[in-house]
């Protein structure tokens, strides 16, 4: 019941904000020109499905991609540490060893 409550909160907040926030003159010239721009889209697209679909295709393929190179980025970058962990760790024992 807590869980309904709070999405029931937030969503009549953001709601309530945004009607708000049209009181500015700038930002419903804003609003105005956005919803005219998903309109003519939508009805391009409706027009067009191909074109959607294929739109969508590329759109993904274009994230799993900049993904994926986010991916082997943050591998390479943690394989750098451990290599320096592991730098650091063997001086560490070779001068403990030294020392005996």
């Amino acid at each position: 019941m807590g869980k309904r409550n709070l999405f029931i909160g937030v969503l009549m907040g953001a709601i309530v904000g945004g009607l708000v926030s049209l009181f500015n003159n700038d930002a419903r010239n804003y609003t105005k020109l956005k919803m005219n721009y998903a309109k003519n889209r939508s009805g391009y697209y409706v027009k067009h499905p191909s074109e959607a679909v294929r739109s969508a295709k590329d759109s993904f393929d274009k994230f799993n991609k900049e993904f994926s190179s986010g991916a082997e980025n943050a591998i390479n970058a943690l394989e750098q540490v451990e290599n320096t962990l592991d730098k650091f760790a063997n001086k560490d024992q070779k001068d403990l060893e030294n020392t005996l």
